[in-house]
C-alpha cells in the first residue's frame, strides 16, 4: 500500500507518550507496511518535547517531530503534522491512547478496499450522562444549520489518503474546524464504531469553556444562517411592533387614552435590547473571523523540527530568527 504516516499532536503528554509510542510501534511492526510517526509538540509546558527527542533517538528512521514556540491549539498541530508527513496514507491519532493503536490494521484493510477516508467513530461509555445528552443535542441542532454533516462520535481519529491530505492542505482559511473540513472535502468515506476507552494518564485538555468555543467554531465556520436569522428576527419584531401599535390605537379609540403599563414597557425595552445585543454579537463573531483571515498570520511558529532518517539532527532556532514566520 505504500508508506503510512501517523500524525500525533501532543500537549503536556509526558505521562503517557512513551506508552503510546511503544503500543503503536508494537502494532505497526506486525503490519506489512512502511511507516513513520510524526509527533507535534504543541508548546507543552512539561517534558513532552524531551520525551519525544528520546523517542527520535531510539527510532531515528521512523520518527520525525515538530515543536511549536507556544501552544497554538490542536487544529494547528494537526495542520503541521499533515504538512510534515510524506506517506501515501495518513492517520491522525491522540497520544493519550484513547485512540487504540490496534485499530490501525482495520483502517488499512478498509483503505485497501479503495476508501479515501476511514473514520473510527467512538462510543460514549465514559462520558457523564449530562455531557453525553448535551453533545447529542448539540449535533442535532448544529446539523440543522451547517452546510456539512457533523456526526456524533466522529472526531480526528481517521485515515486520510494522500489526495484527501492534499485537498485539506489546499484550503487557505485561518479559522480551521477540521471536523467540518474533513466532511467538506468529501471523497469516498467509510466509518466503523469502536468502544470508548479511558485515558491512560494525564488529564483531558477539554474543559467546558473549551468545548463551548469549539462548538461555536463548528456553528460559525460552515454557514451564515445566524445572520439570516437576525434579518428574520428583525422583521418579526417589526411586525409585532406594528401589531402592538394597532392594538394601542384601537384600544384608545374604544376605551379612551389610558396610561401604558410600566411593566409592559420595561419588558419590551429589555427584550428588544437583549435581541439587539445577540444580533450584534452574531455580526461581531463573523467580523472577527474576517479580521483574523485578513491578517494572514501563520497558523503556528516552529521552534524545533526533526525530519525522519538516519543521521538527522534537530533544527533549532530562536523565536527572533526570520525562519519562525516561514511556516504558515
Amino acid at each position: 500500500m505504500g508508506r503510512l504516516s501517523l500524525v500525533v499532536p501532543c500537549y503536556n503528554e509526558e505521562a503517557v507518550i512513551d506508552r503510546f509510542d511503544a503500543a503503536t510501534r508494537a502494532t505497526l511492526d506486525n503490519l506489512p507496511v512502511a511507516y513513520e510517526i510524526c509527533y507535534v509538540d504543541d508548546g507543552s509546558s512539561d517534558r513532552t518535547l524531551a520525551r519525544i527527542r528520546l523517542i527520535a533517538e531510539r527510532h531515528p528512521r521512523t520518527t520525525r517531530y515538530v515543536s511549536f514556540t507556544r501552544n497554538f491549539g490542536k487544529e494547528a498541530g494537526m495542520l503541521a503534522g499533515l504538512r510534515e508527513t510524506t506517506g501515501d496514507a495518513v492517520i491522525i491519532m491522540d497520544a493519550d491512547l484513547q485512540h487504540p493503536p490496534e485499530l490501525i490494521a482495520r483502517m488499512l484493510d478498509l483503505y485497501a478496499l479503495g476508501h479515501d477516508q476511514v473514520i473510527a467513530r467512538r462510543g460514549r461509555e465514559h462520558d457523564k450522562p449530562l455531557r453525553s445528552a448535551l453533545t447529542r443535542l448539540y449535533y442535532r441542532l448544529v446539523n440543522s444549520w451547517v452546510d456539512v454533516e457533523l456526526t456524533d462520535g466522529v472526531g480526528d481519529f481517521r485515515l486520510l489518503a494522500r489526495p484527501v491530505v492534499d485537498a485539506l492542505l489546499s484550503l487557505p482559511e485561518y479559522n480551521r474546524f477540521s471536523k467540518g473540513l474533513f466532511s467538506w472535502v468529501g471523497f469516498d468515506t467509510v466509518s466503523f464504531d469502536y468502544p470508548d476507552t479511558a485515558r491512560e494518564a494525564g488529564q483531558s485538555k477539554w474543559r467546558l469553556g473549551t468545548l463551548v468555543n469549539y462548538g461555536m467554531d463548528g456553528l460559525f465556520s460552515f454557514n451564515n444562517r445566524p445572520l439570516r436569522t437576525a434579518i428574520w428576527a428583525g422583521l418579526a419584531l417589526t411586525g409585532l411592533a406594528g401589531l402592538y401599535a394597532v392594538w394601542v390605537a384601537v384600544t384608545a379609540l374604544a376605551y379612551g387614552v389610558t396610561l401604558p403599563g410600566y411593566v409592559t414597557l420595561v419588558a419590551i425595552v429589555v427584550g428588544l435590547g437583549g435581541v439587539q445585543m445577540v444580533m450584534l454579537g452574531l455580526i461581531g463573531e463573523y467580523i472577527g473571523r474576517i479580521y483574523y483571515e485578513t491578517k494572514r498570520r501563520p497558523h503556528f511558529l516552529v521552534k524545533e523540527r526533526r525530519p525522519a532518517g538516519p543521521g538527522r539532527t534537530p533544527a533549532r532556532h530562536t523565536a527572533r530568527e526570520p525562519q519562525r514566520g516561514k511556516v504558515v
